[in-house]
């Protein structure tokens, strides 16, 4: 059975703008789109990487990426119930906090991230961490 995993922002922004981490992003996307792993995202990501998406490429053409990427890469809610969870948890950083919440009520197996703090603040039943890590683990 595949992981079930959340993808970071930084990790969609990483392929879809191709930056430093490009490859590391192309290989989970690839693992999403093979079945290796389920990949999931929130409602923010997709927010934000409609913003810095948008600034680079245009309204059309970040749309169809952003379609394009949902079609292998599910969104899931976030919730009321989830949000005040996340805002009373020990995380310092709210979006962190939202996004991990988000996973641990959705029973994801991972958190994948470039974000230190995040996998700092991750408790053993959801862990946390970087595409390096979680790549090296699975190959």
């Amino acid at each position: 059975m595949a992981f079930k995993v959340l993808l970071d922002v930084n990790i969609l922004l990483d392929f879809v703008l191709q930056r430093e981490e490009y490859q590391r992003a192309y290989t989970l996307i690839e693992w999403a789109t093979t079945g290796k792993i389920q990949a999931f995202i929130t409602p923010s990501t997709v927010h934000m990487v409609a913003y810095f998406v948008g600034k680079e490429f245009g309204d059309w053409q970040t749309k169809e990426i952003l379609l394009t990427l949902i079609g292998d890469v599910r969104v899931i809610d976030i919730g009321q119930d989830v949000t005040i969870s996340a805002l009373h948890s020990q995380m310092v950083d709210v979006e962190d906090s939202l996004q991990y919440y988000t996973a641990l009520h959705h029973r994801l197996d991972y958190v994948i991230t470039r974000d230190r703090g995040l996998i700092q603040s991750a408790i053993a039943i959801l862990p946390a961490c970087t595409p390096e890590e979680f790549i090296k683990s699975n190959t």
